[in-house]
Parts: C-alpha cells; sequence; structure tokens
C-alpha cells in the first residue's frame, strides 16, 4: 500500500516538473522558433503624454522592437494616467496587468526602499559609475534578485545625467537659509534636506510652476536645464543652483513582469535586452545635448546661475551619510544593496579621481 501511495504522489509531480520544463510556447518541440508567433503587449509609463525624451525613449524603445522583430513583438505604450495612475507602474507590472513598464527605481520607494540605489542617491555615483556598476559590476544581478519577489525582471533604460540643484525664491548663503524652507524634492534628498531643517513638499509635475509662482512653496528641484525652461520655472523663480546633489544621474527603467518575460523565446529575450541598452545610451546621450543647449538659452534671459556654497554642501553630505545608515539600521535589505553600492561606489572613485577628475582639474 505503501508503495502504490508513493506512486500516486509521485505522478503529479512528475506532471509539474515535466510542465515546468516546456519550452516557450513559441519554441517547437524540435527546438526550432515558431517565427509566426506574434506578441501583443502593454506598456505602462511614469511620464505624461508627449513628454519629451522620457516618454519619447519609452516609446522609441517599443518602435526599435517591433523592427528588430519584423513585428513578431509589438509594444503598444501608455503614458501615465492614460491606462493606469502614473506611480501604478510598478504593481500593475507586478500583477500582470500588463508586460511592461517605465520609470525610475526610486518612485517605488514606498514598497521597495532598497531599490532607489538602483536609480539615484544623495552624493552618490553619476551615470558613468550608475552604468559600470550595473552593466559591468554585478549591480543589474543585485537588482534582478531584488526585484524577484515581486515578478518583475529590470533593465536600465534612460538616465536624466547629473540634475541641477532647484530654483529658489531666495539666495543660500549658508545653511541657516535653509531652516524652514518649503521645497519640492523627493525621495532620499527629501529625508537629507528634512534634516537639514527644510520642509520636503512632493508634488505633481502639473502643480510644481503654479506653486513656486504663488509661493506656496520656497523653491523645487525638477530635473535639469532642458526639461526646466519647458516648464518656465525661470519665469517663477530667480535665483537657479547647482549642483543636484540629490540626484546625480537618475537611471530609468524597464520593467518586465517575470512570468511573461518567461514566454519570449530566446531571440526575442535578446532583442529586448538589446533595445534596452541601445535605448539607454541614446537617452542619456540626447539628455546632454539638450541641457547644454537650454542652459546656454537660460544664460541668455539672464538667470542667476549659482552654485550652492560649499560649506552648505558638506554639511548635506554628511546628513546623507547618516540618513543612509540610519535607514541601513532600520533595514536589512536595505543594508545589503547599500553596501554592494558603497563597495563598487567606493572603488569607482580610486579609478576616478585620478582619470576623470584629474583630467577636468586641469583641462578648465
Amino acid at each position: 500500500m505503501k508503495c502504490i501511495s508513493l506512486k500516486w504522489l509521485a505522478m503529479p509531480l512528475a506532471f509539474l516538473l515535466l510542465t515546468a520544463c516546456e519550452p516557450p510556447d513559441a519554441v517547437n518541440e524540435d527546438g526550432s522558433i515558431d517565427l509566426t508567433k506574434v506578441y501583443r503587449w502593454k506598456m505602462v509609463t511614469t511620464w505624461p503624454p508627449g513628454f519629451p525624451v522620457l516618454q519619447e525613449g519609452a516609446e522609441r524603445f517599443a518602435e526599435s522592437l517591433a523592427e528588430m522583430s519584423n513585428g513578431r513583438l509589438q509594444v503598444k505604450v501608455f503614458a501615465g494616467g492614460e491606462l493606469i495612475p502614473a506611480l501604478q507602474t510598478f504593481d500593475a507590472v507586478s500583477q500582470g496587468t500588463v508586460e511592461m513598464g517605465h520609470g525610475s527605481a526610486y518612485y517605488w520607494a514606498g514598497k521597495v526602499p532598497e531599490a532607489q540605489f538602483f536609480s539615484t542617491v544623495p552624493f552618490g555615483m553619476n551615470p558613468r559609475g550608475m552604468n559600470a556598476w550595473l552593466y559591468s559590476g554585478g549591480g543589474l544581478e543585485l537588482w534582478n534578485k531584488v526585484y524577484a519577489p515581486y515578478h518583475v525582471k529590470p533593465f536600465p533604460l534612460g538616465n536624466t545625467g547629473i540634475q541641477m540643484g532647484g530654483w529658489f525664491n531666495e539666495p543660500i548663503h549658508s545653511v541657516a537659509d535653509l531652516n524652514g524652507l518649503k521645497m519640492r524634492i523627493p525621495g532620499l534628498g527629501g529625508k537629507v534636506f528634512a534634516k537639514a531643517g527644510g520642509n520636503p513638499v512632493l508634488l505633481a509635475a502639473s502643480e510644481v510652476y503654479t506653486a513656486l509662482e504663488r509661493n506656496t512653496i520656497d523653491a523645487t528641484e525638477w530635473v535639469s536645464p532642458y526639461h526646466d525652461q519647458r516648464l518656465g520655472l525661470y519665469r517663477a523663480a530667480d535665483y537657479y543652483y547647482y549642483p543636484g546633489w540629490h540626484e546625480p544621474g537618475a537611471v530609468l527603467e524597464l520593467s518586465i513582469n517575470s512570468r511573461a518575460w518567461a514566454t519570449l523565446p530566446p531571440d526575442l529575450q535578446k532583442m529586448v535586452e538589446q533595445a534596452a541598452m541601445a535605448e539607454n545610451l541614446r537617452m542619456a546621450s540626447e539628455m546632454e545635448y539638450l541641457n547644454a543647449v537650454a542652459l546656454a538659452e537660460l544664460r541668455e534671459r539672464g538667470v542667476d546661475i549659482r552654485a550652492f556654497p560649499d560649506d552648505v554642501m558638506q554639511h548635506l553630505k554628511q546628513l546623507t551619510q547618516e540618513t543612509l545608515m540610519e535607514e541601513a539600521a532600520a533595514n536589512p535589505k536595505f543594508k545589503t544593496v547599500y553596501d554592494a553600492y558603497k563597495t563598487f561606489r567606493d572603488q569607482d572613485k580610486t579609478w576616478t579621481d585620478i582619470s576623470e577628475d584629474a583630467y577636468l582639474s586641469v583641462n578648465e
């Protein structure tokens, strides 16, 4: 009887194992790929319709996939709010409501605090360092592990570049000028700003200009010269500060539902990887060019562009370290990613000091 029982128990187990080992439904029994099968996926983004570079980049990525796959992988892109609310992108991909999403990992900080390291952290790595970590230093593998419990597979897909420090109604002469200052600034940067005595405020993009113009807030960060100029922030504040200590280059992410990913045959998976990498480079390059042009135009408009005082920067840097250590002490998962990030950043800085930084210092 025991043998019979074990036999009956083994049958469903064997069936499950065989089912799990079946190839994707576009792979034939002989191992060849079914080139007639068409995948029609949806992508939702966190960006407004027509948002330059970021939304446009997501749409270019989808167009590239259609061309590369000869129409076998077709992705329809929906801007934030067109299909789901913008900041529900991660949840929609995680739950399989849509197959793909595009945003930035720090938007999900409330659900996955450690995800912020795969976007940007105050006084962290710039785009060059982030790409080195993600593509070659184990960062992408770690990112996959962090997202695996949520059934999400991530890829880098774009970068805003090093951002500006923000627009201020009053000049910043010292750390004391931050006390009580109401500023639109999210994420870890907002926590650091609060430690400095400021009052961080969360506002949607559509509210930023009006809030600054009407003095509902005293300052705001947005992105960098190109997008800031398009939003008209130079008409609402007198002082434009740099550098963007809070966001030294926000990585944008392509998120894919892992169950949907598993249905793609190997050639389409490779196309997704390569198209994402190509668009990552293209968007970052586009931002660099557009920001340089926009900065010149802002100067022509007479915008007062200033550097933050050294003592302010050093104070914010110290507070950043305190904030990261506090977050790590309270969250083991956050600490794991922080340790990996910091190890690579320290190694990268040693090289950067005698390569890029040393070159720039003698080439001014």
